[in-house]
């Protein structure tokens, strides 16, 4: 017999996490990274800019490492880091259950 108290109902909201605001989360930290990443390399310049950063077009169509492949690389970015965030969230959620 378990001798644990029942979880009490902040335990239980604490077990429970929210898939949209994991989703947002990731997602605004992976297309700000992408669109930073993107810029500071656009800013720096050179013969061949962004070389294993441009790699991404593969995966992204459009994609670009310019001033407009940032903005771009946000959404992108965006919407990677919401599909991670929200299935991170969703599986703990089942696992935890």
């Amino acid at each position: 017999m378990d001798s644990r108290p029942p979880a009490s109902e902040l335990e239980t909201a604490v077990l429970r996490l929210n898939a949209r605001a994991w989703g947002m989360a990731f997602g605004l930290l992976g297309g700000l990274a992408l669109c930073i990443a993107t810029l500071v390399l656009v800013l720096k310049g050179g013969p061949d800019v962004g070389q294993h950063l441009g790699l991404l077009a593969n995966f992204f169509p459009g994609y670009r490492v310019t001033g407009l492949g940032a903005v771009l690389g946000f959404g992108y970015g965006f919407v990677t880091g919401y599909i991670v965030g929200w299935l991170i969230s969703t599986v703990y959620g089942r696992v935890t259950r």
